[in-house]
């Protein structure tokens, strides 16, 4: 089963004395071209919104303007006739609506997109996403020196211990064998003795 996958992230959106300097300026130009270029404020909503119903709103207010400066330019006369008064008055409406419409769909959009943004930095930080970072807060973060491992001494494997010094037979167990060899030469010095005497006492 396949999931949804990862939601594309919400970009952070442009500071608010941009937003209105941008607002103010489409308005005016609305204004001062007396409802003729009311379709670039649609235009704009439907680049920055995407939405299929902004488009189809630029192409109405668009299609209005043509068929108002139609009305007003077949009117042959000095003073406005029918055909100019309904030309004036599709223009005029178109740029009352098109600027209410303007304005509230782009402060919505742009609210939201600012919650969405706000919403989804913690989620950044939860997951470490990489977030935009500011020139003038970018601060470099001294990296932690690593301690070494202490080193474990060598122990040597069991066996024998290894004598290093010459053994040398004890001075006791020496004289042991001298005291030995001593009486067996007594013995045997006497044990010769013996016939020697007993001959020579028969003499």
């Amino acid at each position: 089963m396949q999931g949804h996958g990862y939601a594309q992230p919400v970009k952070q959106p442009p500071d608010t004395a941009v937003l209105v300097f941008l607002r103010i300026l489409f308005v005016v130009i609305g204004f001062l071209c007396i409802g003729f270029a009311a379709w670039a404020m649609l235009l704009r909503l439907a680049i920055v919104t995407r939405k299929p119903l902004d488009w189809c709103l630029f192409i109405v207010a668009l299609a209005a303007d043509i068929i108002s400066v139609v009305l007003i330019g077949s009117d042959p006369a000095d003073e406005v006739s029918t055909g100019g008064a309904v030309g004036l008055g599709i223009l005029f409406g178109t740029l009352v609506v098109v600027t209410v419409y303007y304005l509230a769909a782009d402060i919505r959009h742009f609210a939201r997109q600012r919650e969405a943004y706000r919403a989804q930095q913690p989620m950044a930080r939860a997951y470490n996403y990489p977030g935009p970072v500011s020139p003038y807060t970018a601060t470099t973060v001294p990296s932690t020196p690593v301690a070494p491992m202490p080193l474990t001494p060598h122990t040597p494997p069991p066996g024998p211990p290894i004598s290093t010094s010459h053994q040398r037979p004890a001075p006791a167990r020496i004289d042991q064998v001298r005291a030995e060899l001593d009486e067996l030469s007594d013995y045997l010095r006497k044990h010769d003795g013996h016939p020697e005497d007993n001959h020579e006492g028969g003499r």
